[in-house]
């Protein structure tokens, strides 16, 4: 691949852009907004000005609603030898296609399973797709120089290609994506009109809950517009474990033993259900899931206390797995939380003591 149009310059768009611009493709970008495409060539995703010529790949990085019509405008005027889109849903776009009655032989959906709770171009980085899976959905039309010129993208942009049927993308998206963005935001909406004491209280979990109930609200109606009914089945589901709850925490202000034994039962069965769905949670970079152990640090809001953690576990020949801060309300202190394989724990825990660092059970 030498040459590549992207069409749409938000987050997804200049990220595809500044990845294969790094590895020497010329990129020319289009944007309905001039002002935003020279945004994202000022940040070095590319060029706004007009390929000539056809390119190689054309990148159609556009809302969900407008794939089709941009797609097939882009065929139509030979814009280029292949072309993809990066929407978060594919059945639909394609079937919109071939209403169309669009010569989809040059053409894969293609869906890139990363993002942040800012979008523009601004928000966008070289490496935010770098381990994570793209999911390509070539049918029998798809000629095969498309889907190579797909998997060299996917390859450049140092992703993880996943193949898929473009319904069954659909479904799986509407459970592990969709549908967890409606209930974190459904979560944050009850902090709205919250007393400000009960929202002084919030803490770790709080946030991991509604970390995604940031993300641009108009951009999600278009997505789930392209694609309720599996969300809307995922939220049935759902619905149906949260009136079960319901019964069973009222089953425990129940006079009635037999009452409260059973609500009792039913809430610790939709916990331990959770626990067994966590665990299917793909680890690091998308190995099988692993149990690590957890160690928590006491640190200052200091600069340079993080590195001095991370510095003292490598002398203890530890690997940090992951890392998370649980920030103390009002103070200008923390817990610094290291995930780290269970035999490491007692060479991290003996060198980080010995550095005088507090420890915490």
């Amino acid at each position: 691949m030498r040459t590549a149009v992207v069409i749409g310059t938000g987050l997804i768009g200049t990220s595809a852009a500044l990845a294969l611009t790094a590895s020497g493709v010329h990129v020319h970008l289009i944007d309905h907004d001039p002002a935003q495409a020279r945004t994202a060539a000022a940040f070095g995703a590319g060029t706004d000005e007009p390929a000539e010529g056809r390119v190689d790949l054309v990148i159609v990085a556009v809302p969900p609603a407008h794939v089709a019509v941009t797609l097939a405008d882009a065929i139509r005027r030979g814009l280029g030898r292949a072309y993809v889109d990066v929407a978060s849903v594919k059945g639909g776009p394609r079937r919109e296609l071939e209403a169309l009655d669009v010569d989809l032989r040059t053409y894969i959906g293609t869906h890139p399973m990363a993002g942040k709770e800012r979008s523009g171009p601004l928000a966008g980085s070289a490496d935010l797709f770098e381990g994570r899976p793209w999911v390509l959905t070539p049918t029998r039309e798809t000629e095969h120089e498309v889907l190579n010129l797909a998997l060299e993208l996917v390859a450049l942009c140092r992703a993880v290609p996943v193949v898929m049927d473009a319904d069954a993308h659909d479904r799986a998206v509407a459970l592990v994506s969709h549908t967890p963005q409606l209930v974190s935001s459904m979560v944050a909406a009850r902090l709205e009109e919250a007393d400000e004491t009960a929202v002084r209280l919030c803490g770790q979990g709080i946030r991991d809950v509604t970390r995604i109930a940031a993300s641009d609200p108009g951009m999600w109606v278009e997505i789930l517009s392209a694609n309720p009914g599996p969300v809307a089945d995922v939220l049935s589901g759902i619905a149906a474990d949260l009136a079960e709850t319901v019964e069973a925490l009222r089953g425990l202000q129940s006079a009635d033993e037999q009452k409260r034994r059973g609500g009792s039962d039913a809430i610790e069965d939709v916990l331990r259900r959770g626990n067994a769905g966590r665990v299917r949670v793909p680890g690091k970079h998308g190995s099988a899931p692993t149990v690590y152990e957890s160690v928590s640090v006491l640190i200052s809001d200091q600069p340079g206390e993080l590195a001095r953690i991370f510095a003292d576990a490598g002398r203890a020949g530890v690997n940090i797995e992951d890392v998370r801060i649980e920030h103390a309300t009002g103070q200008q202190a923390g817990l610094v939380q290291l995930s780290v394989e269970p035999r490491a724990v007692a060479a991290i825990t003996a060198e980080l003591r010995e550095r005088g660092w507090a420890l915490r059970q």
